[in-house]
């Protein structure tokens, strides 16, 4: 198998160990992960990008048992994984709301790359681009509260009021959990108006998903070739919209795994097994306006990969 490369650096490295700063340790992460060493020190108050995408993976690794098993499917194959780019969830509320968390990448040198709206499940998106080459892309989405009902905006406004106002935005990444862990009877009332309120509501801002390049890959000659082995290797295949979301006269092909089923904790200890986070898999095409392969979202297609975390699916 190829050796780990970092995974800020565009490459995905399940293995990864986070980077420490001088005189401090590694970023701390949420409960019930640990690093080889066994230690979760105290976050880095500034993480560099490299230290920020390592912990991205970690924690995503967690809440992502399929990943992992993706990844030894792949490198088996002598492939080299390349992240395409990572996603966040979060909802339009101060302090927490997309612009803030816009904040802690374009401070990191990201540019602003296209903005999103999604009518029908009534979010709005931003998306980043680096301009160092090999850097991942960034998608943050949020939820449009004020269109919901007021039940469930007294629930979510619950959950943000517990975020400490003041502190650094890169601390909506790294302090998990985001908030005390929700009631399981308000998550299923959330998951009546909105799959994502009710995922939110139960991870907190964490990494959504991860995204392979499927331009990366040598031993797959298209996304559909890469669907058939994984549905071969017993993942299931978000369809809604089709396996195949986009085409190449669109510059973008997208396709993802469900997510997966986990044990999750909710208030007083209860514990429910519902949808966690899911692997997507990205072939861009390119621009010929640019000659660059395209960097945008076409949100037709986000619109359906958002349905990966569907309960009902």
């Amino acid at each position: 198998m190829p050796p780990p490369v970092p995974p800020s650096r565009a490459s995905i490295a399940g293995v990864a160990v986070v980077a420490g700063v001088a005189g401090r340790g590694p970023l701390a992460v949420p409960r019930g992960a640990s690093y080889p060493s066994g230690r979760e020190d105290d976050p880095v108050s500034d993480p560099t990008l490299d230290q920020l995408f390592d912990f991205f993976w970690r924690d995503y690794s967690r809440t992502t048992p399929d990943a992992p098993r993706i990844h030894a499917l792949l490198g088996a194959r002598g492939e080299r994984v390349v992240n395409d780019h990572v996603a966040f969830r979060t909802y339009d509320l101060t302090p927490v709301g997309v612009d803030a968390l816009a904040e802690v990448f374009l401070a990191r040198g990201y540019r602003d790359s296209g903005e999103y709206r999604f009518e029908e499940k009534k979010l709005r998106a931003r998306s980043f681009q680096h301009p160092e080459p090999g850097r991942p892309h960034v998608f943050v989405s949020e939820l449009l509260t004020g269109q919901f009902s007021a039940d469930l905006q007294r629930i979510v406004r619950g959950l943000v009021a517990q975020v400490p106002a003041g502190r650094p935005a890169v601390e909506h990444f790294t302090q998990l959990p985001t908030w005390a862990p929700v009631a399981h009877a308000d998550y299923l009332r959330l998951r009546e108006e909105s799959e994502y309120a009710a995922w939110l509501a139960a991870f907190g801002i964490r990494v959504n998903h991860f995204t392979v390049s499927v331009n990366a890959l040598s031993t797959f000659d298209s996304l559909e070739a890469l669907n058939a082995f994984l549905v071969a290797n017993g993942f299931r295949l978000n369809t809604s919209g089709g396996e195949v979301k986009g085409t190449p006269a669109q510059l973008l092909e997208q396709s993802s795994i469900l997510a997966s089923r986990i044990p999750w904790t909710f208030a007083g200890g209860e514990t429910q097994v519902i949808p966690g986070c899911y692997y997507e898999f990205a072939r861009r095409y390119p621009d010929p306006a640019t000659g660059a392969l395209y960097s945008g979202f076409i949100a037709r297609s986000a619109d359906k990969i958002f349905e990966s975390t569907d309960s009902r699916l």
